[in-house]
């Protein structure tokens, strides 16, 4: 007998995009439903041990900052942690922790097990239900493996990297999921039915090692920061500050890069039986080995996968080669020469989609109701995942509820940058987040997400109004410090040389603001105390805030005066139902593309690859008279 079940939302998939859609449609209070092909597996992490670094810490402060759960977790189960480029500017400082694996996911689980209006179900997904009327397509709920129905709303796509997947290591190939999971071979035929386009992407992983199998003499050890910060704006710094494991740093060697020219042949990748394309910015180590055949070392870093394994990660040498060529690369690796193998490398290769099918809601174009989120959108990371995850969820949830979807811009945060390039660039390989991917870096940085994000949080509701209430709280303490440093002065006499002598700067000859000598990359906001009498104590985030937004007030002001200039763009908004073909000064490619995409701003059109400025300048002025005639 058929089972049928309502609900308002399913998500497909609980890796961390899935778990992160989930929680924002429950939080919400939709009845939702999480499929995953193994409970076990829920918010799995595959390959590296670590959540954040350069510009993922970034993405997932903005988690937080939006009500999500990433950096919560990672606060609970992190083994080390350490704040990178800190000799550089604030816009590039980012959060690296290394995670529990186990602990992550098992403590991700827990919260997910106890979340009011959510349900996890142990089910492959093999079809997606839909109606078709006028040649338009709504869903109408999903069907499982074993022939249950499940009706709803909203369905979200987080498949991850699980559809028709297989790995490979040299000439072995196993059709699962990643570490050996069932991978899920239904949904694709499903979705291609619907005229969803697929294309196949491939990942990699390093082996792992047995901890006592490695020398560690003859590493560099890496330790983590003294003082340690939370990703989570909710999470109280003094509970965290705890004794932290080591990682460890080493190289290969011309042996290395020896023995992998030498059976370059016997790799899936260069033998042609990888169909995907696999990831620029994280390569294997063959393909390091081959771009890079300058180079006579590269990195490898030693992570531990958790406190209660001694399985060690081997950061740096994903491979997809045969076991017996990896044994003997790896053992060429100073403090590997009698390492023992847990787990081999590989490859892994699975189904996607191009996002230019997408809108910047997340949700499909040609199907009402079907969103999609993480690795299915062809980007790569645990962080790209979860943040594109909260939004698909949150914009499932928004549709549900009538309600306008959530579109973060470019000028607003990492994620909205994240989208924006996936939705409007088309991307030929697994998208990784960068901080050089950002315009408006300096604005956007990990230190003040809340600053420009909790706000939305709170208004999609995620977020309580003492969230809220707090953050103008911290916004009027940093607003009123900075005016108070910018209208005390302080004067040329014998105090203040001596101070100053103090501290190797220069003397005044006339007097200044608190503001001004804050200004000097010699002073900081703690070091100039003894000359202001008037201070107050102040929370240490709202001082961190002061001292930045005095120091790079400059530029700061300046990315402003740009983003003023974005905005307009944006603003200028094309009908839905413009025809391209209408404007003949565009240039061909530049209406195929404009077509294809279906751009919603001008500033949007602007950013799509072939659309060129004499293009978009074209389209104004079409506008504008279309507009005018209107």
């Amino acid at each position: 007998m058929e089972i049928r079940e309502k609900v308002d939302v399913c998500v497909v998939g609980a890796g961390h995009a899935g778990c992160e859609a989930a929680l924002a449609c429950a939080r919400l209070g939709l009845e939702t439903v999480i499929f995953t092909v193994s409970v076990d597996s829920i918010a799995l992490m595959p390959c590296n041990p670590n959540v954040g670094g350069s510009s993922k810490g970034h993405l997932v402060r903005e988690i937080d900052a939006l009500g999500g759960e990433m950096g919560k977790n990672i606060d609970k189960t992190f083994i080390q942690s350490k704040m990178l480029n800190v000799s550089k500017g604030p816009a590039v400082h980012s959060l690296r922790a290394q995670a529990d694996k186990q602990d992550y996911s098992r403590s991700m689980r827990h919260v997910l097990e106890n979340q009011n209006h959510l349900t996890i179900k142990q089910a492959e997904v093999c079809e997606i239900l839909f109606e078709e009327n006028n040649d338009e397509k709504k869903i109408t709920g999903v069907k499982t493996f074993t022939g249950t129905i499940y009706e709803c709303k909203a369905i979200v796509l987080c498949t991850g990297t699980y559809l028709n997947a297989r790995c490979l290591c040299g000439e072995s190939i196993t059709y699962t999921g990643p570490n050996g999971l069932q991978a899920a071979t239904h949904l694709s035929d499903s979705l291609k039915a619907m005229g969803i386009l697929l294309r196949r992407f491939k990942t990699g992983t390093p082996a792992r090692m047995d901890k006592r199998s490695i020398d560690f003499s003859k590493m560099e050890e890496q330790f983590g920061d003294e003082k340690i910060v939370p990703f989570s704006f909710s999470t109280d710094p003094a509970s965290i500050q705890k004794p932290q494991v080591s990682c460890w740093l080493t190289y290969t060697n011309e042996k290395t890069h020896e023995i992998i020219k030498n059976n370059l042949d016997r790799s899936p990748i260069y033998a042609g039986i990888i169909e995907g394309t696999g990831p620029r910015y994280c390569p294997s180590i063959e393909d390091k080995v081959v771009k890079f055949a300058d180079k006579e070392r590269h990195q490898v870093f030693i992570e531990p996968e958790g406190l209660y394994t001694n399985e060690m990660y081997v950061g740096g040498m994903s491979s997809s080669l045969p076991e017996d060529v990896q044994l003997k690369m790896y053992r060429t690796v100073p403090g590997l020469e009698n390492c023992k193998i847990v787990r081999n490398a590989y490859a892994i290769e699975y189904d996607c989609i191009n996002a230019k099918q997408l809108k910047a809601s997340l949700e499909f174009k040609a199907v009402k109701g079907l969103f999609a989120g993480g690795q299915f959108n062809g980007s790569s990371g645990y962080e790209e995942a979860a943040a594109q995850g909260l939004i698909a969820g949150i914009n499932a949830a928004m549709e549900i509820l009538g309600k306008d979807p959530l579109i973060l811009d470019r000028s607003e945060s990492y994620i909205g940058v994240l989208i924006d390039d996936l939705v409007t660039k088309d991307n030929r390989e697994p998208y990784r987040m960068m901080t050089s991917r950002a315009e408006y870096r300096l604005l956007l940085r990990q230190d003040n997400a809340d600053l420009r994000l909790k706000k939305y949080g709170y208004q999609v509701g995620l977020l309580s109004k003492t969230h809220y209430e707090a953050l103008l709280l911290k916004e009027k303490q940093i607003n009123d410090e900075i005016l108070r440093l910018k209208s005390t002065i302080v004067g040329a006499n014998k105090r203040i040389r001596d101070f100053l002598d103090t501290k190797n700067s220069s003397h005044l000859n006339t007097g200044a603001s608190l503001a001004e000598l804050l200004c000097r990359p010699e002073l900081g906001y703690d070091s100039i105390a003894p000359i202001d009498d008037e201070r107050q104590p102040l929370p240490e985030d709202v001082c961190e805030q002061v001292e930045i937004e005095i120091k790079y007030e400059g530029y700061i002001e300046r990315q402003k005066r740009q983003v003023e200039s974005y905005k307009k763009m944006e603003k200028k908004l094309i009908p839905s139902d413009i025809d391209y073909d209408d404007i003949q000064s565009l240039r061909i490619e530049a209406r195929q593309k404009l077509k294809e995409f279906m751009p919603a701003s001008v500033g949007q059109a602007s950013r799509i690859s072939g659309v060129s400025p004499a293009d978009i300048s074209v389209l104004l002025i079409y506008l504008e008279h279309k507009r005018g005639r209107e």
